[in-house]
C-alpha cells in the first residue's frame, strides 16, 4: 500500500482519482504517476517542463507506436510460424490501423484524462488511438518491456485479435479500388470539393468516377475519410467484378 499511501498524503484527490483510473486500464499499479499524465497532456494545454522544452503525449506517442509494432510482431511471428514477411507486416499492420487504435481507444474511454484546453467534443477519432499509444509508450517507461507486453496482451491481443477473422479485413477500400482499376486499366478519378452545408464543422465531399461514370458519392470532415468512405461504397457496388479479378 506503500505507493497507494504516498499519492494520498503528498497530491490531491485529482491525483488519486487518476491513480485508481489508470491502475484500473492497466491491471497493475503505476510507478511514475507524472509519466502517465504526461501521456494524456495535449499540445493546446501548452505546458512546459523545468527546461522550458514542451510537455505533450507526442513523445510518448511516438515511443508508444514503436513498442506495439515490436510486441504485435512479436506475437504474429510465434502465432503464426508459417507466414511469410508480406504476410506479417499486412497483419501487423491490420491489428494497428489507425482506425483499429481509435476503437481501442474509445473501448478504455482514455478521452476521460485528457488534458486540454480544447473542448473534448471538438477532437476528431485519432485522438483515441494517439492517446492509446501515449499510454503503451508511458508503461515501457514507467514499467518496462515486460509490463508493456503483458498490458497489450490483455487489452490488444486476447479481446480483439483474431487471426482468421484479420485475414478477411480489409484496411483500405480506396487501395483495394484503386488496385483492381489499374489491374483493370481502367481510368478513375476522385473529384473532391469542400461541402458547403450548415453542418458547424467544415466537410468534403467526393465523387468516385470510374471510366465515364459516377459510382460512389461520399462527404466526411476531412478528404481521406470522405476518400475511404466513397471507396468503401464503391467496392460494394461492385464487389462481384472485384472479388472474381
Amino acid at each position: 500500500m506503500k505507493i497507494t499511501s504516498n499519492i494520498f498524503n503528498s497530491h490531491s484527490k485529482e491525483d488519486g482519482d487518476f491513480f485508481w483510473g489508470i491502475r484500473k486500464i492497466l491491471g497493475f499499479k503505476p510507478k511514475n504517476l507524472k509519466i502517465y499524465k504526461k501521456a494524456f497532456l495535449h499540445r493546446s494545454a501548452n505546458k512546459k517542463d523545468a527546461n522550458g522544452n514542451p510537455m505533450n503525449y507526442e513523445r510518448l506517442e511516438f515511443l508508444g507506436d514503436a513498442m506495439l509494432g515490436t510486441i504485435i510482431s512479436k506475437y504474429l511471428y510465434a502465432e503464426v510460424p508459417t507466414g511469410d514477411e508480406g504476410y506479417l507486416t499486412k497483419m501487423r499492420s491490420k491489428i494497428v490501423s489507425r482506425e483499429h487504435l481509435n476503437e481501442l481507444g474509445k473501448d478504455l474511454n482514455l478521452i476521460q484524462f485528457v488534458e486540454s484546453r480544447i473542448p473534448k467534443s471538438h477532437f476528431g477519432d485519432n485522438i483515441h488511438g494517439n492517446v492509446f499509444e501515449a499510454l503503451v509508450g508511458a508503461i515501457y517507461l514507467d514499467r518496462g518491456y515486460k509490463y508493456c507486453e503483458k498490458f497489450l496482451y490483455n487489452s490488444v491481443i486476447k479481446p480483439y485479435v483474431n487471426i482468421e477473422q484479420l485475414e478477411g479485413k480489409v484496411i483500405s477500400y480506396k487501395s483495394l479500388v484503386i488496385e483492381w482499376c489499374q489491374k483493370q486499366k481502367k481510368t478513375f478519378n476522385y473529384d473532391v470539393y469542400e461541402d458547403t452545408g450548415n453542418d458547424p464543422l467544415k466537410h468534403f465531399a467526393v465523387k468516385l468516377s470510374i471510366g465515364d461514370s459516377i459510382v460512389a458519392k461520399a462527404r466526411a470532415t476531412s478528404k481521406k475519410k470522405a476518400e475511404e468512405t466513397a471507396s468503401k461504397r464503391a467496392y460494394f457496388a461492385l464487389q462481384n467484378k472485384i472479388d472474381k479479378s
